[in-house]
């Protein structure tokens, strides 16, 4: 991706401008040699920007899946796997400054050629007649693309008859998740709170999906030995499975640490995960829940499909406070004075809930 969007869109960017600026002011490209620089800084850039993500990945990947010889993981701590590729991040620093350097050369490389030329605002110009062209011969197909609107016709049955055949399967079932009675809807406040991670782009860098591989579940179940269940996730609205790990997996995080813990390191991740690169977020201690709104999320998410009994989102506040005070209230006992309204408790809640719920079935199933 990163290749194809810096390398293919970004160079043939660069080509069209190095092309057509000379022309619209009517003279000759200032300097070939700064384009050349450009080129080649361009170029270096892309390497150090790409190639140092696909080492870090096959590092890190392999780190993640490696065992010891009593059979843990011999990298339990997620961080140490961090920490161990951050020179490639430093690398691809200095890719993308390299890269940006070349944008600037060429920036003055074409103010400079503006500034030589006149700019052309009109230019005449004579497109010669299409000459008559009699088709003979040809594949079968050949007839039909030279008849649009019947070409057009036939490929809108194909497609309609594709689109039939696939949906048609999935209006005559009511789900094709198989429901895990357990799950239960998102509080208010966890709603909220799954809000301000969305907000935040958490999401970017903690994926919330277990894959159901030995080494995913040691490392973020290893008590329940459970991998993310289809079933959990059929209230996320949109999901929040992730594409990137920069950070741990955050699937089966409920319940792993106490609600002091999340408060400290929301607010100084490097206090409580030694060598974390996770940003602070001090505003979340600053800024409060917009309770006005509670009652158009419980709407929303019972639109496509969340079952909140009918008129819900009329006492759904008085169920936000309780639980939130009893949050505050509990990072009080610890010294962490906080207002029950902050994001953080909101934020807390929703950590506190990821992959409980698989974790009530398990334990009503044995008792």
């Amino acid at each position: 991706m990163h290749v194809g969007g810096l390398g293919w869109n970004g160079f043939l960017i660069f080509g069209m401008l190095y092309w057509m600026v000379p022309r619209m002011w009517n003279t000759k490209l200032y300097s070939s040699k700064l384009a050349n620089l450009h080129f080649w800084i361009g170029t270096l850039g892309i390497v150090f920007y790409a190639l140092p993500l696909y080492i870090a990945g096959i590092v890190q990947s392999l780190m993640w899946k490696e065992f010891a010889a009593d059979g843990f993981l011999k990298y339990q701590n997620f961080l140490e796997t961090t920490t161990q590729i951050l020179p490639m991040y430093m690398l691809r620093a200095v890719g993308g400054t390299l890269y940006l350097t070349g944008v600037f050369i060429m920036t003055y490389n074409l103010m400079k050629t503006a500034a030589s030329g006149q700019f052309v605002a009109n230019e005449e110009a004579e497109v010669a007649p299409l000459p008559k062209v009699i088709h003979a011969g040809g594949h079968w197909h050949s007839a039909l693309e030279r008849k649009p609107i019947l070409f057009t016709t036939l490929a809108l049955v194909a497609i309609l008859i594709g689109g039939i055949i696939e949906m048609v399967p999935t209006f005559l079932i009511k789900s094709n998740i198989p429901t895990i009675a357990s799950v239960k809807p998102y509080t208010p406040l966890e709603l909220h709170g799954r809000d301000i991670y969305v907000r935040e782009g958490c999401v970017g860098c903690h994926s919330q999906m277990i894959r159901p591989f030995r080494s995913e579940v040691q490392r973020y179940d290893p008590k329940n030995g459970e991998y993310s269940k289809a079933g959990e996730y059929v209230y996320d609205h949109p999901f929040l499975w992730g594409s990137k790990r920069t950070g741990p997996d955050l699937h089966r995080t409920g319940g792993k640490y106490a609600d002091s813990w999340h408060f400290r390191h929301m607010l100084a991740p490097g206090e409580v995960s030694t060598g974390s690169i996770m940003p602070a977020y001090p505003w979340l201690f600053e800024q409060h829940i917009n309770k006005s709104i509670t009652a158009s999320m419980i709407n929303a998410m019972r639109t496509i499909g969340v079952p909140y009994e009918a008129g819900y989102e009329d006492r759904a506040n008085e169920d936000l406070e309780k639980q939130a005070n009893r949050i505050a209230e509990g990072l009080q006992l610890e010294g962490l004075d906080t207002n029950s309204d902050a994001e953080i408790i909101a934020l807390i809640a929703y950590l506190q809930r990821l992959g409980t719920d698989i974790k009530l079935e398990k334990v009503a199933n044995n008792q």
